[in-house]
């Protein structure tokens, strides 16, 4: 096994692990690199649909997407599709995935089915780095504080997508979670807000609650908290969603990505209530 990091803050490319191995052994070592690393990366994992579906369950349960439908014949996994003609894609602005649930999803992984020559990038960031890093008079502002996450709806899923089919489900809804969790395998502070879906502090004026999620977002976008993996066919990234942020970049200029198909098939792991 060979482990090449990726950047200073988070993520590592690993060679030398077949993810078609199911086994205890094969997932614990993985799951330990994704505890230190954050975001891990494979390249060249010729794996079919049941394989990666049966790799995920390692995890635990398996989440089916509140608003969009699953492959039909794998219902489990929502390929991610941006059309050769569009000039955006899923999940283009920093996020952290379904927080807006009650129980957000534990970790994700992605696997690389068609992608463009170039663009199209993802972009991962540190939550555990973000709040370590973060100023004392912030800290102690967010101290105990919860925010409201809102899922915004089914039109921000699949209307704006051609590729995207949604499941009928059309209802927006809200849950509350603290702004700075504990994460439950390793005890590390996360700071648990993100510019997509993070709506308002609670106990707070409007006021005060958008100046300070703006700090945070703007600290929680900073460079030196991130690391950016260039996909290749057969990829496949596996992240903590508890403690990362991500986005997928849009940057398909005419006569680059731009006129190429993208698409991902992603499949998600229940995860805990924030606490």
């Amino acid at each position: 096994m060979e482990i090449n990091l990726i950047s200073g803050a988070l993520g590592a490319e690993i060679s030398g692990i077949d993810l078609k191995d199911t086994s205890e052994k094969n997932w614990k070592i993985i799951n330990d690199l994704l505890l230190e690393h954050k975001v891990l990366f494979f390249r060249n994992q010729n794996i079919t649909a049941e394989q990666q579906i049966n790799f995920a369950k390692n995890f635990g349960p398996l989440e089916k997407h509140v608003y969009v439908k699953g492959r039909e014949e794998f219902p489990e996994i929502i390929r991610i599709i941006k059309k050769p003609d569009e000039k955006h894609q899923w999940g283009e602005n920093w996020h952290t995935d379904v927080s807006y649930n009650p129980k957000p999803t534990k970790v994700i992984i992605l696997r690389s089915i068609k992608i463009p020559p170039v663009g199209g990038d993802t972009m991962f960031s540190n939550m555990e780095l973000a709040y370590e890093t973060l100023d004392s008079e912030l800290k102690e502002k967010i101290k105990d504080k919860k925010a409201i996450h809102s899922s915004l709806g089914a039109a921000a899923f699949v209307e704006a997508y051609k590729g995207m089919e949604g499941n009928g489900n059309i209802d927006e809804y809200s849950n509350s979670h603290p702004i700075v969790r504990t994460h439950p395998e390793t005890g590390k502070k996360i700071l648990y807000v993100n510019s997509m879906y993070t709506k308002r502090i609670e106990g707070l004026d409007e006021n005060e609650s958008d100046e300070i999620l703006k700090k945070l977002y703007t600290h929680q976008e900073r460079l030196d908290l991130t690391c950016r993996f260039k996909w290749t066919e057969n990829a496949v990234a596996i992240w903590d969603n508890r403690s990362t942020q991500h986005q997928g970049l849009s940057d398909f200029f005419p006569g680059r990505g731009l006129g190429h198909e993208r698409v991902m098939d992603r499949v998600a792991i229940e995860g805990d209530q924030p606490i």
